[in-house]
């Protein structure tokens, strides 16, 4: 992906961020038939403009290439409407609202893109019927399906992630016990998605004897430079970044060159890690990591819905060369765990060709099993990992890929990773469960 382009889709972000919240409006022609419904969130407009139009894009791709190339999913249409939340939880709300319903039809699936608007509609799926699909963020104790039943993390989940970026950091110096003493700061947007690995993040600094800094940076995070002088204070060691939006994300990178942090001792999150994050900085973020649950680059489905789509003029996408950047391929792989789950939902229930309801699409999420041959099946073997669902665990396959940013495109550094003990991630999302489960005089679903 060439330079300019990726800088238009950043400036477009930027121009357009002064417009109004946009209404639901309809972007599916109705067919006739039997039909299935997505509500689309979408976060098109403002500074985090650029993660949204590649991730919803990829999405919206996906359904229209489903419905291009095989007549929908045995023979069910696939319909959908698009509401702009601007990255903005009250906006997220308001657009939960307004596409719930369309007709007589009831979406089945919310996929808010952003930790914060998940936190702000979590408690309104079970009442509504609807599945949470935290494609690789969200609430992480939504894993435990006792607890959360509706909640799901199909392509991991932050204290997985942030396990595995400290793992990372451990194999750099030598092995864990080399991170005794170490200074480890934990640069956040300051909202629900920059402190949602901290739970994981203290008990592992602890256990390892890192000194854990947490330093929060107001959104939208243009303005960074008093805590990288912090950072150069205190002398860090390692920084793990949890940022939004290529403004925030490219400019942490130029602080960091200022003070004179080396980028190969910054890791950034899956969802500031991307290439319109990086570009920005120009020759500075070189070196750079991050931790990824969907790798770039032109899979076979990928060239498939380019050839498809694209080939017929419906893409989704102003510029067609962000086809198969880090947005766009993880906005497609949430798409196709919708059609496998639709897919499921119809199988179990034995309504092949028909419209499935809300608790038959949780089922048919739940009973989610992508293997390796499922996913060269559908075409996106090695872009994301293999997982299996459960009635109790809602998590994906808690596997992630380090990258590195070459000055041009991103290197992969590492195979798909676990977290350096699952078993331990795994007993902290439980204890948050339960703990949120007797607050809330909540009692957990018994699994067989």
């Amino acid at each position: 992906m060439r330079y300019h382009s990726i800088r238009s889709v950043i400036l477009r972000g930027l121009l357009a961020a002064g417009l109004a919240f946009a209404a639901a409006t309809p972007t599916a022609v109705m067919a006739q038939g039997q039909e299935q419904y997505f509500g689309i969130p979408s976060s098109r407009v403002g500074p985090y403009s650029a993660m949204g139009t590649g991730y919803y894009g990829g999405i919206i791709d996906y359904l229209n290439y489903v419905n291009m190339k095989f007549g929908g999913v045995n023979g069910v249409k696939l319909t959908y409407e698009e509401c702009e939340t601007e990255y903005n939880a009250s906006r997220t709300v308001e657009c939960y609202q307004r596409l719930l319903t369309k007709g007589n039809q009831r979406m089945v699936v919310f996929d808010t893109l952003g930790t914060p608007g998940a936190y702000a509609v979590i408690n309104r799926m079970e009442p509504d019927n609807v599945v949470l699909a935290q494609y690789g963020y969200g609430r992480t104790d939504g894993a435990d399906g006792t607890v959360w039943p509706w909640v799901f993390n199909a392509a991991g989940h932050y204290w997985g992630q942030v396990a595995v970026q400290m793992s990372f950091m451990a194999q750099q110096e030598g092995g864990i016990d080399k991170m005794k003493g170490k200074t480890v700061v934990h640069l956040h947007i300051d909202s629900a998605f920059g402190r949602e690995p901290l739970p994981a993040m203290r008990e592992v600094a602890k256990q390892w004897g890192v000194r854990l800094l947490e330093i929060p940076v107001p959104p939208p995070g243009l303005e960074q430079q008093s805590q990288w002088l912090q950072i150069r204070r205190e002398k860090a060691d390692w920084v793990t970044f949890w940022g939004a939006g290529s403004g925030m994300n490219s400019t942490a990178i130029t602080n960091a060159a200022r003070v004179g942090f080396p980028r190969n001792r910054m890791i950034y999150v899956s969802f500031g890690g991307a290439e319109e994050d990086m570009v920005p900085a120009g020759d500075a973020a070189k070196g750079t990591y991050v931790t990824a649950n969907a790798v770039p680059g032109k899979f076979p489905l990928i060239q498939d819905i380019e050839k498809v789509v694209y080939g017929a003029g419906k893409g989704n996408l102003k510029d067609p060369e962000r086809i198969g950047s880090v947005y766009y391929n993880r906005g497609v792989g949430a798409a196709t765990m919708w059609v496998e789950a639709l897919k499921n939902a119809q199988r179990i229930h034995k309504k092949n060709g028909k419209t499935v309801t809300g608790p038959e699409f949780r089922d048919g999420y739940e009973a989610l099993d992508i293997s390796e041959a499922k996913l060269k099946e559908i075409g996106i073997q090695g872009m994301s990992a293999p997982f299996k669902m459960s009635c109790s665990k809602h998590d994906g396959s808690e596997r992630f890929r380090v990258m590195q940013w070459d000055g041009t495109k991103f290197v992969m550094v590492s195979s798909w990773t676990p977290a350096p003990d699952p078993a331990f991630i795994r007993t902290l999302i439980e204890e948050s469960a339960a703990k949120y489960a007797v607050e809330n005089k909540i009692t957990p679903k018994k699994c067989s």
